[in-house]
C-alpha cells in the first residue's frame, strides 16, 4: 500500500506552466479544432487547459491510472464543448492541450489525495459531465482542493494508524501479542509522515527510517520471546507505506498500454521496498537476530473470526485517517467485505492458491466499486474502491520477499514467487473487472438510447 497521506498543501505548484506547442504542418485553426465552445464565452483557452489538466493532475494524485486520468478528462472536455483534447499523463506530471498543434500546459503531480479530496474531484468530474457545473466553478474548486483540510488532522491520523496496524496484524498474524505491537509501533509510522510532510525528513528516506526503527523493535521483541515470526509482526505498523499498490497499479498501466506510467511506477515501487529491505536488514545486523528470525510464518491463535474483525478495524481507521465522508463509510465498508470475504473463501473453503484469492478479490473490488458508482452517480467510485485496493497488501509479501533474498535466497524463493503471484492476480483481477463493469455501462447506455424509440 503506498501512503495515503498527502504532502504539504503549502509545498504544492498551485499555478500550471505552459510549455511550447508541437509544431504540425497544416494545423487547423483554433475555431476547427473545436476550441471555441460555449466554455470560452466564460473562459479564456488558457484558463480551460488549466481547469482540465488541474483534473487530470487530481484524477493522476488520487491514484487513478494514467489511461483512466485521459479518459475522464477526455470525457469531461467532450463536455464542455471540446472534443479534440490531447494529452499525456504519468506520474509526475500531466500535459494538455485543447487541440492538435494548440498550445500545451503542463501541471507536475506532487503528493497523493485523501479520500476525502478524491471524493470531490468525482464531484466535479461528475458535474462536468452532467453539465450541472460550470467550468469557472470546477476550476475554483480545483485550485482550493489541496487547502481543504482533514476532519482529524492529526487526532484522525494516529488513532487511524492505531487501528488499521491492528486490524492489518489481525489479518496477517491473528496473535494477540502481533495485534498489541503494531498498535503501539503505529504512531512510529504516523510521526515520520508527519515528519515528511513537514520536510523534517526526506520523503525517500522516509521507508528506511520506518523500516529499521519497527523492524528493530519486532527483533528485539522476538529475542525476548513475546513475539512470534517478526517479519509479519513487523508488516501492520508500516502497511499505509508499503507501495503494493503502487506496483499493481504499474502493472495495470502495462497491460493498459500506458508503457511510459507503468514502467515509472514499477521502478518507484521497486525502489520503496529495496528501501524497506535496507532498513529491515540494518535492524537485523544492530540487534544480532538470528536466520530463525527471518522465517515466513503465519501463527493463527486468534481464529478465522479475526481477519473479519481486522477487516472492519482497517476500514474504520481508513476512514479516520482519510477524513472520508460519513455518507460514503457504509458503502466502503461493503465493498472491502465483499472483497476479503471473497478471498478469504477462494483461499481457505476452495483451497486454491494466494494468487487466485487476491485474483478474485481484485476482480470483486474493481466491479463492485463500478456497479455501484453506474447505480448511483454521486458514489465516487475511486474512494470505494481505494480501501479495498490497500487491504490486498501485496507490498506486505513483496517486503518480506525481499528481505529474506538479502539474508536467505533460499528461502525466500517460494515467498518471492507467492508474491509475484499475487501481483500479478491482482492486476489481471482488476483490468478483468474493470473491463466487465465498463461493458455493462455501455450495455445499459445503449439500452437506455433504445428505449425511446420502441412503439408504444
Amino acid at each position: 500500500m503506498s501512503s495515503p497521506i498527502p504532502s504539504d498543501p503549502s509545498q504544492q505548484t498551485t499555478h500550471a506552466r505552459d510549455v511550447a506547442p508541437s509544431v504540425s504542418q497544416g494545423a487547423a485553426p483554433r475555431s476547427a479544432q473545436g476550441a471555441a465552445s460555449p466554455a470560452d464565452d466564460r473562459m479564456t483557452p488558457a484558463q480551460t487547459r488549466q481547469l482540465l489538466v488541474y483534473l487530470a493532475a487530481a484524477h493522476m494524485a488520487a491514484g487513478a491510472g494514467a489511461h483512466e486520468a485521459e479518459e475522464d478528462v477526455v470525457r469531461a472536455a467532450r463536455a464542455i464543448g471540446l472534443p479534440g483534447v490531447q494529452m499525456q499523463a504519468n506520474p509526475n506530471g500531466v500535459t494538455l492541450g485543447l487541440g492538435h498543434g494548440e498550445p500545451a500546459t503542463f501541471e507536475s503531480v506532487e503528493g497523493s489525495l485523501r479520500l476525502d479530496q478524491t471524493a470531490r474531484v468525482a464531484a466535479i468530474q461528475h458535474g462536468l459531465e452532467m453539465g450541472s457545473l460550470t467550468p469557472a466553478d470546477a476550476l475554483a474548486t480545483l485550485r482550493g482542493l489541496r487547502r481543504q483540510r482533514a476532519r482529524f488532522p492529526v487526532v484522525g491520523m494516529y488513532l487511524g494508524g492505531f487501528v488499521v496496524a491492528a486490524g492489518i496484524a489481525g489479518i496477517l498474524q491473528p496473535t494477540w501479542p502481533s495485534v498489541l505491537f503494531a498498535a503501539l509501533a503505529s504512531p512510529v509510522t504516523v510521526a515520520l509522515i508527519r515528519l515528511t510532510g513537514r520536510r523534517l525528513v526526506p520523503a525517500a528516506l522516509l521507508p528506511l527510517f520506518a523500516g529499521f526503527i519497527v523492524a528493530a523493535a519486532a527483533f528485539a521483541a522476538f529475542d525476548a520471546g513475546l513475539v512470534a515470526s517478526p517479519l509479519r509482526t513487523m508488516l501492520p505498523p508500516v502497511a499505509v507505506l508499503l507501495p503494493g499498490a503502487l506496483i499493481v497499479t504499474g502493472l495495470s498501466e502495462l497491460v493498459a498500454g500506458a508503457m511510459v506510467s507503468g514502467a515509472a511506477r514499477l521502478a518507484h515501487g521497486t525502489a520503496q521496498l529495496v528501501m524497506f529491505a535496507a532498513g529491515v536488514a540494518g535492524a537485523s545486523l544492530l540487534t544480532h537476530a538470528p536466520s530463525s528470525a527471518f522465517v515466513n510464518t503465519r501463527v493463527d491463535e486468534l481464529g478465522p473470526l479475526a481477519g473479519f474483525i481486522g477487516l472492519g478495524a482497517v476500514t474504520i481507521g481508513i476512514c479516520l485517517m482519510e477524513s472520508v465522508p460519513r455518507r460514503l463509510a457504509p458503502w466502503v465498508l461493503a465493498v472491502t467485505t465483499l472483497t476479503y470475504a471473497t478471498q478469504w473463501s477462494i483461499q481457505n473453503w476452495l483451497a486454491y492458491p494466494a494468487w487466485a484469492g487476491a485474483c478474485a478479490g481484485a476482480f470483486i473490488a474493481a466491479f463492485s466499486a463500478w456497479v455501484m458508482a453506474l447505480a448511483r452517480p454521486t458514489l465516487p467510485r475511486m474512494v470505494l474502491f481505494l480501501p479495498s485496493f490497500w487491504l490486498l497488501v501485496p507490498g506486505s509479501l513483496g517486503l518480506v520477499s525481499v528481505t529474506q533474498l538479502a539474508i536467505d535466497p533460499h528461502e525466500s524463493w517460494k515467498t518471492a514467487t507467492n508474491a509475484s503471484g499475487a501481483i500479478v492476480g491482482i492486476a489481471l483481477g482488476l483490468v478483468f473487472g474493470t473491463s466487465a463493469a465498463r461493458g455493462l455501462r455501455v450495455t445499459i447506455r445503449r439500452t437506455r438510447r433504445r428505449r425511446p424509440n420502441r412503439p408504444a
